[in-house]
């Protein structure tokens, strides 16, 4: 663990949250950097999105004071309209801007955004370059392995963003297709951090705080990234973090613990999205916080049918009551 620049910002942490669509907003970024999170990131913004002040692309792109150092992920595909929107909302209080080239999702590939970028290593030169040009912020890029087994492309898409400016890259060790099964392969990790002289994030396959300190060791990174890790889990920084200080392992969260931050998310997420959106989109957090305790998959039916704080509310207490000492 030590502190990492990236461009002109200091980041008390190498140890960062990654953006996850309909996971990392603000409530959610809040709870990991209380747990010690070196920096986190929105959710994809469209930069189309921007450019027509989508009242939702609004939303995406609100950052908190207690939240910073925070990086926006923008998403598209036109170096232009990147380049526009990076100066529109270069005045917005976050502090890095990160392209987004990794997202495996058939729309946005469809579009020639995400994953399907890597597949032209020109317009991934171009689009940082537009970004770097036109703003002051330091830019960098997350991608993956490659599209597929037969364009592993990793080391050559971090050295063209190096040449064209920008300031770090993140990358995912599986390909587009591979989506989230299978392995990460942390060899090409280091293949890219030996290949380029900005800082690389290593992303894929970090669930506890001994996949973090292999992940270091392994590839010679200079951060690396949580995803899936972190989901219902935001203790995972304060964890990892403390083990890769002392070698000591943090107990996990009690059951208690974890009911007791998911009831603080919801009321964090009604009060940033109303109820009726917050108590939907809570379902999912208060599933991951659950998983893996005695009881929860029963509980976790109920908790999808709720339909208020005060419903979730109550039945989380009743789940303490019947396991909270388990």
């Amino acid at each position: 663990m030590f502190i990492v620049k990236i461009g002109n910002v200091e980041l008390m942490n190498n140890v960062f949250l990654a953006p996850m669509a309909g996971v990392t907003d603000l409530p959610f970024r809040l709870l990991c950097k209380e747990m010690g999170c070196g920096l986190v990131y929105s959710e994809m913004v469209s930069a189309k999105g921007i450019l027509y002040d989508n009242k939702n692309t609004t939303e995406l792109l609100t950052v908190e004071a207690a939240e910073r150092p925070t990086a926006i992920q923008l998403f598209g595909s036109d170096p232009q309209i990147l380049g526009e929107m990076g100066r529109k909302i270069e005045e917005y209080p976050f502090d890095i801007i990160d392209v987004n080239m990794g997202c495996p999702a058939p729309k946005i590939v469809k579009n020639g955004e995400g994953s399907a970028l890597t597949k032209d290593p020109l317009r991934v030169g171009e689009i940082v370059k537009a970004l770097v040009e036109g703003q002051k912020k330091p830019v960098t890029i997350k991608f993956r392995k490659g599209f597929d087994d037969m364009h592993i492309n990793a080391p050559e898409i971090a050295k063209i963003a190096e040449v064209n400016g920008a300031s770090a890259v993140a990358v995912h060790g599986r390909t587009r297709e591979q989506y989230y099964s299978g392995k990460a392969d942390w060899d090409i990790i280091r293949q890219v951090k030996e290949s380029v002289s900005i800082p690389v994030i290593g992303n894929g396959d970090v669930f506890t705080p001994e996949d973090a300190k292999s992940l270091f060791e392994h590839t010679g990174c200079d951060a690396i990234m949580v995803g899936r890790g972190a989901q219902g889990n935001p203790w995972i920084f304060q964890r990892i973090l403390h083990y890769l200080k002392t070698g000591e392992l943090l107990p996990e969260p009690t059951a208690k613990e974890r009911v007791e931050k998911a009831l603080r998310h919801g009321k964090m997420l009604i009060d940033y999205k109303g109820e009726y959106v917050g108590i939907r989109e809570m379902r999912k957090h208060m599933a991951w916080y659950l998983k893996g305790l005695p009881g929860a998959a029963e509980f976790r039916g109920k908790l999808n049918y709720t339909e208020s704080l005060n419903e979730m509310e109550s039945l989380l207490k009743e789940y303490l009551k019947k396991f909270g000492e388990q």
